[in-house]
């Protein structure tokens, strides 16, 4: 998929003292540890006072104004500890964080917006263990076992999850729903059902947009990894990701067919197939608020909210449920994206740093004005503005199974290269074989070893 996460960031609620001003901050005398909540750990991540450069470096891909917001969230770290962090940001992290790595000048933490990186510096050894300054114990506290499981490598936990995404939701007008007197599916054969019911009373299911320049197809590979993750499972999903099975594997072929069942019935997709290739992604959700509806339904992450129209009311005018269930022994599945912060310098400050940013606090002060969401269930969901992110919320830390966005994990050739221009031909005419082959056929072969070495291990 294309890592998309734009909208405005968050003001806090770590101590309510914290969020009444900014200039407020300087006068916060109590320890952090104070202001968590109860039932977080105390042990590892109680923050103590700095030693050595009183620095931290972070390097990550948030920019502009959210880079600013998250500078708001370590505010009260800098505040307690009198360390300096030091945030850079940019938009050539994957090229710019091995470089500094194979020069001897690796920021002590990087925010990854994926694992696919974070697990191959793992494995060269360059990272540092997240348990060296946060005890397994007090991550299972905080994070869901399905999110550990995302950033262990070779047995050990390598990172502190903390912006996530989910995706595998359907949006839908609930005044449009209830009009027709259309129920919310809960299985794949319902959603089918209601998709037939739509198109018999006139009107038109699905608003598909896979436009988006350079980018365009992302969004029908979110379509077809969460298929392959309700009807293959976990297991399979991973494999797959890691090359450790071929890409046209039957599998999945038939999610792709699955998809197919939806983005090729013209009668399905306003605009059809054509309307489906050249509407770009954003502008897709437009017509569930159209006076007549263009469509009743439309798949896409929690991040499109920042592209409903501003008269919207989250919660009244627009609602999601869950992708329905095809294979009933994955139920609740949860296709996610997110950023992982990762140590690569073991110092004082870096462990406090990593410690903090496992806590609640950084994690509500963004959250609170919207536009964030995290995988940590110690975060209060009353701090979330509104119904929808809540509940979103509410999926994330409770999710059994959890897989990420498998083409941000994928060798950047396949990911965000044959993957996508694969579903725009998908979509287009071409089979489910042809495609899936031809994407097998130009995998990379460096990462091919790579994935001969894992199955071997």
């Amino acid at each position: 998929m294309f890592s998309y996460f734009q909208r405005p960031l968050s003001a806090a609620s770590w101590c309510k003292k914290i969020v009444l001003s900014l200039t407020a901050l300087g006068a916060i005398a109590l320890p952090l540890t104070s202001c968590s909540k109860p039932s977080a750990p105390e042990a590892d991540t109680a923050i103590s006072q700095p030693t050595g450069s009183n620095t931290v470096t972070i390097l990550g891909v948030i920019v502009g104004d959210q880079q600013a917001r998250l500078e708001e969230a370590l505010i009260p770290f800098e505040e307690e500890t009198g360390i300096d962090v030091i945030y850079e940001g940019t938009d050539a992290f994957t090229t710019l964080l091995p470089v500094r790595v194979d020069s001897g000048d690796s920021p002590d933490i990087a925010m990854f917006p994926q694992p696919g990186l974070m697990r191959s510096l793992a494995e060269e050894g360059v990272l540092v263990p997240a348990t060296e300054a946060v005890s397994r114990a007090d991550l299972q506290a905080y994070y869901p076992e399905s999110w550990i499981d995302l950033s262990t490598v070779n047995g050990e936990v390598y990172g502190v999850w903390y912006r996530a995404a989910v995706k595998s939701l359907v949006w839908y007008n609930p005044e449009n729903f209830a009009k027709q007197g259309y129920e919310i599916p809960t299985t794949w054969d319902e959603l089918t059902a209601l998709s037939d019911q739509i198109v018999a009373d006139g009107g038109t299911p699905w608003c598909i947009g896979m436009e988006s320049g350079n980018a365009s197809g992302w969004p029908g590979t979110d379509w077809v990894e969460d298929i392959l993750l309700q009807t293959a499972g976990p297991d399979f999903y991973d494999k797959w990701v890691q090359h450790e099975v071929p890409f046209n594997a039957p599998q999945v072929q038939e999610a792709f067919r699955y998809f197919g069942e939806i983005v090729k019935q013209p009668e399905y997709v306003y605009g059809g197939t054509t309307g489906a290739l050249s509407i770009p992604w954003g502008d897709s959700i437009a017509g569930l608020f159209t006076p007549e509806p263009e469509c009743y339904m439309q798949k896409q992450g929690n991040f499109i909210t920042g592209f409903f129209p501003e008269n919207v009311a989250l919660g009244e005018d627009v609602d999601f449920f869950t992708t329905p269930s095809i294979n009933p022994d994955y139920d609740g599945a949860l296709l996610v994206a997110g950023d992982i912060f990762s140590m690569l310098n073991d110092t004082p400050e870096a462990r406090q740093l990593m410690a903090y940013l496992a806590t609640p606090t950084p994690h509500e002060i963004w959250a609170e004005q919207g536009g964030f969401l995290s995988a940590n269930r110690q975060v209060d969901l009353n701090v979330y503005p509104d119904e929808i992110s809540r509940k979103q919320a509410g999926l994330l830390t409770t999710a059994e199974i959890v897989q990420f966005d498998g083409s941000d994990a994928m060798p950047g050739a396949v990911g965000t290269g044959t993957f996508w221009s694969g579903m725009m031909d998908f979509v287009a005419g071409a089979s489910a074989e042809d495609v899936t082959d031809k994407i097998e056929y130009y995998w990379p072969e460096e990462f091919e070893e790579s994935a001969a070495e894992r199955s071997a291990n």
